[in-house]
C-alpha cells in the first residue's frame, strides 16, 4: 500500500445552473452523476477544486 492521502468526493447536488467553470470542475475531479463517489489523492490542486465547488459535493 502506499502512503498518499486520499480524499473521498461525493456529488450530492446537482450542477445544472451553475456556471459553466463550476460544471468543468465537477468533471475535473471524475464526478459525472448525484452520489458518485471518488476517491483522489489530497494534493493542494484537489483541495482547491473542493473549496470552489463546497457547496454540490460532499468530503467523505
Amino acid at each position: 500500500m502506499s502512503d498518499k492521502k486520499t480524499v473521498t468526493v461525493k456529488l450530492v447536488r446537482s450542477p445544472i445552473g451553475t456556471k459553466r467553470s463550476h460544471r468543468d470542475t465537477v468533471r475535473g475531479l471524475g464526478l459525472r452523476k448525484l452520489n458518485s463517489e471518488r476517491v483522489l489523492e489530497d494534493t493542494p490542486a484537489v483541495r482547491g477544486m473542493i473549496d470552489k465547488i463546497a457547496y454540490l459535493v460532499q468530503v467523505l
